[in-house]
């Protein structure tokens, strides 16, 4: 990459990091309870709300949890569920529609990261109806108030509930981005366990690996704060005491308590002190082939934080710390290793692969630029990299013969699966 773009680039994420202070940064209210929801609405938007999900949360019996407590409040109300893996424009405008044509007052947003996300995005193109989602993409371009939002998060993972970012497909290109601003911050979160109790045990390792990858790119980057650093430490604690005992025992309601907290926790973190390269990468394979984005993160997160070399080693050694992983005493680059070992080990314990499928080598070139049109200059990394040199994560996680000999796994006789339980 030319000297004079990555010179570009920091200067660019200095200016964000100063801004800091001063940008209207909330974080949304937090409920304890679906039951508490009516009385919410009532007080601050009144009259039909719509309720943005996904078909999966039906059939779990999740939206009847929320549509009862409703119902006991009074609090009438409409469904769009038919919100799919990676929302694309299409479902944005689909969830838009149905609220226009009810004349809804509010929004709600029920389930994963999709779901809270494409009321995000519908919400953003009822504030705008001037501007396509695509004249959205990056940062402060909303800047209109959108309907009163709720999310309801049935994931303890995509953090989502507390954050200014909602993640989009484009239905033709299938090119995801993100859209970033104040407004798409949710008014309330309900951080309710009973909603993630029926969560599948693949789904609750993915949606816990998202949340440690939001909060370790957020505490390695160079925008933190005291209070963003203080969030992620919270939220890589969290994970590694509970997320093993929510995927045992997925009627261990402190656990999947305790993770709704550390999504929510990184959720705050990264909102203000963004992630990094493995959610560059990982948005341009989900768009590209559909791949859960908590999947994605997991199975890149030790490759990129290996590769991040010397530049990353001490705030890694410091969350091994905080993790109980490593001791204070030991060498940055050391502690870095076992907390990189330690990532790898419990993805096994998880049984999450160490590679993706689909991933085509003709596809690499272009997915590679646009994660590099992602990350750069907005994400404030440890090294600056361009596209050709992020197109060796995409064959670092390839199935099946590698044209780019992936980068070793040196976890095995370094940090044992008891390390993360």
């Amino acid at each position: 990459m030319n000297i004079f773009y990555k010179l570009y680039c920091r200067i660019y994420q200095s200016v964000l990091r100063i801004a800091l202070p001063f940008l209207p940064y909330r974080t949304p209210e937090i409920l304890a309870s679906a039951d508490e929801i009516g009385d919410l609405l009532m007080k601050n938007a009144p009259g039909l709300t719509l309720i943005v999900t996904d078909r999966g949360c039906r059939e779990a019996g999740l939206l009847k949890i929320l549509t009862d407590a409703l119902d006991r409040s009074g609090q009438r109300y409409v469904i769009f569920d038919g919100v799919v893996s990676n929302p694309t424009t299409e479902t944005v405008e689909n969830a838009r529609r149905i609220f226009i044509e009810n004349r809804c007052s509010s929004l709600i947003g029920l389930g994963g990261g999709s779901s809270m996300d494409c009321a995000k995005a519908a919400g953003a193109r009822i504030a705008r109806p001037d501007r396509q989602m695509g004249q959205m993409r990056g940062i402060l371009k909303v800047r209109k108030k959108i309907p009163y939002l709720i999310s309801v998060p049935t994931t303890a993972g995509t953090g989502s509930e507390t954050t200014l970012a909602a993640v989009i497909t484009d239905a033709e290109t299938r090119h995801k981005y993100a859209v970033n601003d104040f407004p798409l911050i949710p008014s309330a979160a309900v951080l309710d366990p009973e909603f993630t109790k029926s969560l599948p045990k693949k789904m609750t390792a993915c949606t816990g690996m998202d949340a440690l990858t939001h909060a370790v790119e957020a505490y390695i980057g160079r925008s933190t704060t005291e209070q963003t650093r203080a969030w992620a430490v919270k939220a890589v604690q969290l994970i590694f005491s509970n997320l093993i005992k929510a995927y045992d025992d997925g009627e261990n309601m402190k656990a999947r308590s305790n993770m709704m907290q550390a999504a929510f926790y990184a959720g705050a973190s990264f909102s203000q002190s963004y992630v990094g390269y493995v959610h560059a990468v990982a948005h341009s394979l989900g768009g590209r082939y559909n791949i859960p984005h908590g999947l994605a993160n997991a199975v890149l997160l030790p490759v990129v934080l290996e590769c991040y070399g010397t530049a990353a080693q001490r705030k890694l050694h410091e969350l091994a710390v905080y993790a109980g992983i490593s001791s204070p005493d030991e060498s940055d680059a050391a502690g870095s290793e076992k907390f990189i070992c330690a990532v790898r080990a419990m993805n096994r314990r998880l049984g999450i692969p160490q590679t993706l499928p689909g991933i085509k080598e003709k596809d690499i070139p272009e997915m590679a630029r646009y994660a590099d049109m992602e990350a750069n200059p907005l994400y404030p990394v440890p090294v600056i990299w361009g596209a050709d040199q992020l197109e060796r994560f995409y064959y670092a996680v390839m199935e099946g013969e590698k044209v780019y000999d992936r980068v070793s796994d040196r976890s095995a006789d370094l940090v044992s699966a008891q390390a993360v339980q």
